[in-house]
């Protein structure tokens, strides 16, 4: 069955009135943004970097076991270096292993002779590519509290301190350091339907990238007086097989949306014009259906669409500016879908036409266009309604009938 056929039978699909399925997956900082003050009060604790969930809703702060061993752990790709502290800079040297099931297994008999239950340890790692997520779970699965902060939060913690020199057993000290201090939201993995998506999205993109490479050097092969056809005919060969699988992976990343645990938030974001398979597939991706954020207000935050204020006294006014943060494939996603619910989904045409007449540039008018369209789509998955182009005209009619 083709993309297209399992779209229109994604979107057959009847939706069903329920809850949020759970709570998110928190990092300690997003990446998103430098500048918390346009989130609500504490939004930044409930927005993470890769959206990832956890099985139930983050407890409280007032409500969590209070914690006695504090961890920090430094990340590299064949090893890791672990200190802890009850309270402050550790006092002890910090210890390697090696990143294998043994190191894993290694580390938990050196906790243990602590004394601590793992309930009332936490363990801060730095989210270093992929390297730390198997420890991570290894730990997770063994009762510890993990944290998985932002390299660039922890780069700029280390930086408030008096140090200058930077190893792997001085970067463990500072996590551990930071732990004890600032006591980071803790994390848990995500769901099985999260790796079924987002690992072919991410394929995808890569044979997308590889697809134009090949289109690009087609392209310069023509311009020769001279073209070898054997060449050609190679080149066509691999553009010919990159269009089929990303077809293919198109297909299952549709079955994913059709049979996975998030079908009916799928159906829900493909009522709006303008969403399509990709995009749907990022937002639940990126979002983790919607329940990785407080708030649209946290939601556009977390992918980058908020401008940030750039002022200081009286002598610095700087234009507000969406910068270079946030969940940089998901603002990627919306905007591209911008390019036809500008054209066809009439509250977004109306939105971004509005501000192209009050004189903002294209970019600025599509920007402002994809945080409406993310505010359309957080509003149909947490409301479970399908898009209503109506539904604003409808709601007055109703309150003034009332």
């Amino acid at each position: 069955m083709n993309p297209a056929a399992l779209i229109a039978q994604l979107r057959s699909v009847p939706t069903t009135l329920g809850q949020p399925e759970s709570g998110p997956y928190r990092v300690a900082r997003p990446r998103m943004t430098r500048d918390d003050r346009r989130l609500p009060r504490n939004a930044a604790r409930h927005l993470q970097r890769d959206a990832y969930p956890e099985d139930e809703p983050m407890t409280p702060l007032t409500n969590r076991p209070p914690y006695q061993l504090f961890v920090g752990i430094d990340i590299a790709a064949t090893t890791f270096t672990a200190v802890w502290t009850t309270d402050g800079p550790p006092r002890e040297r910090a210890r390697p292993f090696a990143q294998t099931p043994a190191g894993f297994a290694a580390l938990q008999d050196q906790l243990r002779a602590t004394g601590v239950a793992p309930a009332h340890i936490l363990i801060v790692v730095e989210a270093t590519g992929s390297y730390w997520v198997a420890l991570a779970v290894c730990l997770h699965q063994a009762g510890y509290v993990v944290s998985v902060v932002n390299p660039a939060q922890a780069h700029n913690y280390a930086k408030s301190l008096p140090r200058r020199a930077k190893t792997d057993v001085l970067d463990a000290p500072v996590l551990a350091q930071f732990a004890a201090e600032r006591k980071p939201a803790p994390w848990t993995p995500p769901p099985a339907v999260y790796h079924e998506l987002r690992q072919r999205l991410v394929a995808r993109d890569a044979l997308l990238e590889m697809r134009q490479q090949a289109r690009n050097q087609r392209h310069a092969l023509l311009q020769w007086p001279i073209v070898i056809e054997s060449v050609k005919t190679h080149l066509d060969g691999v553009i010919m097989e990159l269009d089929q699988r990303v077809a293919a992976l198109d297909a299952e990343v549709a079955q994913v949306l059709v049979d996975g645990a998030w079908a009916e938030s799928a159906t829900l974001l493909l009522s709006i014009t303008g969403i399509g398979l990709v995009t749907t597939a990022w937002l639940l991706v990126g979002t983790l259906n919607f329940a990785g954020c407080a708030s649209v207000a946290s939601a556009a935050a977390y992918v980058g669409l908020v401008p940030l204020a750039h002022e200081s006294g009286s002598s610095v006014r700087g234009r507000a500016q969406i910068g270079h943060g946030g969940h940089k494939r998901l603002r990627t996603a919306l905007y591209l879908a911008t390019l036809t619910a500008a054209r066809f989904n009439p509250i977004i045409k109306a939105h971004y036409e509005r501000l192209r007449a009050a004189g903002k540039p294209m970019k600025v008018a599509r920007c402002a266009a994809a945080r409406k369209l993310l505010h359309l789509a957080w509003a149909v998955v947490t409301k479970r309604q399908p898009f209503d182009p109506a539904y604003r005209e409808r709601l007055v009619e109703e309150r003034l009938a009332a």
